[in-house]
C-alpha cells in the first residue's frame, strides 16, 4: 500500500491535538453586574445634571426660581480643572477653594484605573456607556460593526494621546501662581456653567460635530473613547501598572477564539497570556463569552508553579483560587474608591466650592462673556 511521504528537507509536524473543553460550572454574570453599575452611575449623573440646571436657573432668574444647592459632583465633568487642581496641590500642598471636587473625582478615577485596569471607562463613564450602547444598537441593526484597517486604527488611536499631551503640556508649563489665578478668575469659577451653555446654546458647527460622533459610534465600536478621549488615554496609561489584568490560562483554554471576537477594543485575547494593552478597559466581555472553566479571568497574577503543581488534577482551579476577581468584587472596589474619597473630601471640607451667592449672582448670568 502506498503512503504519502513528507517532501525532502521538510519534517512532518503532527497535527495539533484538540483540547478537551471543561465547561463552566456556573453562568457568567459579569455583564449583568457591569450594566447595573453603568446605569446606576448614569442615573446619578442625570440627577446631578437636573440639580445643576435648577441651580443655574436660580441665578439666571436673579433668585426668582426655586433654589437648590450646587451639586459638587458636576465637577466630574471638568477633568481639566481636576488636572489643574492636582497640579496646584502638588506644587503648593494646598487645595484650592474653586472646584476642589474636580480633583477629588479625578483622583478617584485614577485610583480605580490603578487598582482595576481601565475600569472607569467601561464601568462608570456615562459617555462610555452611551458610546457602548450606540455601537451595540448599530451592530444589531446592521449585523456587524465596521473594523478599520490596522494601520488606520493605530493612527486614529494616537489622536487621544496627542490631545492628552497637549493638555498636560499646557497645565504643567503654567506656574502655580498662574494656575491659582486662572481657577479663581471669573472664567474658572463658572467653567461648569460655560460647559452647560455649550450644550444649551450649541451652534451649527457643534451640532454637526456631535451628530458626526453619534453616527460614527453606530458604525465603529466606542469611536469617541477609542480615538478622541484624552481622559481615557490617561486612564489607560495609569492602568498599565495595575496588578489586575485579563489573564488567559493556556491549559484551560480551548483556542475557540470567542474572546477575540467579543473584545470591543479588538485585542488578540486568545493569543495572549495576559492583556497589557492600554486599550483594555476591563469590561470582561471576553470572559463573558468564554465557555471554558478558568480559561479567562480578570485577576491578580496566578499562584506560581512552586505553590501549585501544574501536573495536579485540580492545578488550573488552584492556580486562580483567590486570584480571580468576580464582577461583584470589581463593583465593590469601585464603590469604595468613589464614595470613600468623596467621604474623605467632605470630612476635611475639600468637596464644596467656596464661592458666595452674591458672586454667583453676578457671574452666572454673564458666564458667556468670560473668556480664558
Amino acid at each position: 500500500m502506498l503512503t504519502a511521504s513528507a517532501s525532502p528537507g521538510k519534517v512532518a509536524t503532527p497535527p495539533k491535538q484538540k483540547k478537551v473543553l471543561v465547561r463552566r460550572l456556573s453562568p457568567d454574570r459579569s455583564q449583568q453586574v457591569r450594566r447595573a453599575v453603568q446605569f446606576a452611575f448614569l442615573a446619578l449623573n442625570a440627577w446631578i445634571g437636573v440639580q445643576f440646571i435648577l441651580w443655574v436657573r436660580f441665578f439666571e432668574s436673579q433668585g426668582s426660581s426655586f433654589y437648590v444647592e450646587r451639586p459638587s459632583g458636576v465637577d466630574g465633568w471638568l477633568p481639566i480643572a481636576g488636572l489643574m487642581n492636582l497640579r496646584y496641590f502638588v506644587g503648593t500642598g494646598k487645595i484650592t477653594e474653586i472646584h476642589p471636587s474636580a480633583m477629588v473625582l479625578f483622583c478617584a478615577f485614577l485610583v480605580a484605573s490603578l487598582l482595576i485596569k481601565k475600569s472607569f471607562c467601561s464601568w462608570l463613564c456615562p459617555v462610555g456607556t452611551l458610546s457602548e450602547y450606540l455601537w451595540k444598537i448599530g451592530r444589531k441593526l446592521m449585523g456587524r460593526s465596521l473594523v478599520l484597517p490596522r494601520w488606520l486604527d493605530w493612527l486614529l488611536r494616537s489622536l487621544k494621546y496627542l490631545l492628552l499631551a497637549f493638555f498636560v503640556f499646557i497645565v504643567f508649563t503654567m506656574s502655580t501662581e498662574a494656575l491659582g489665578g486662572f481657577l479663581a478668575s471669573p472664567f474658572g469659577i463658572v467653567a461648569d456653567v460655560k460647559m452647560l451653555n455649550f450644550f444649551r446654546h450649541i451652534g451649527g458647527v457643534g451640532i454637526v460635530v456631535v451628530a458626526f460622533l453619534v453616527v460614527l459610534s453606530f458604525f465603529i465600536q466606542n469611536a469617541w473613547c477609542r480615538f478622541l478621549c484624552p481622559y481615557g488615554a490617561l486612564m489607560g496609561i495609569v492602568s498599565t501598572v495595575s496588578p489586575v489584568k485579563i489573564r488567559r490560562d493556556d491549559q484551560a483554554c480551548i483556542d475557540c477564539g470567542k474572546c477575540n471576537k467579543a473584545c470591543p477594543s479588538h485585542l488578540p485575547v486568545d493569543k495572549l497570556v495576559q492583556v497589557r494593552s492600554v486599550e483594555c478597559t476591563g469590561c470582561m466581555e471576553c470572559i463573558a463569552v468564554c465557555p471554558a472553566e478558568n480559561a479567562l479571568q480578570l485577576s491578580l497574577p496566578p499562584w506560581p508553579q512552586s505553590v501549585v503543581d501544574r501536573a495536579a488534577p485540580q492545578a488550573t482551579q488552584l492556580r486562580w483560587q483567590r486570584r480571580a476577581l468576580k464582577p461583584q468584587v470589581v463593583a465593590a472596589v469601585l464603590a469604595v474608591v468613589f464614595f470613600g474619597l468623596i467621604g474623605l473630601a467632605r470630612a476635611t471640607n475639600h468637596w464644596y466650592t467656596n464661592v458666595s451667592r452674591l458672586i454667583y449672582m453676578d457671574l452666572v448670568p454673564n458666564s458667556d462673556r468670560y473668556d480664558h
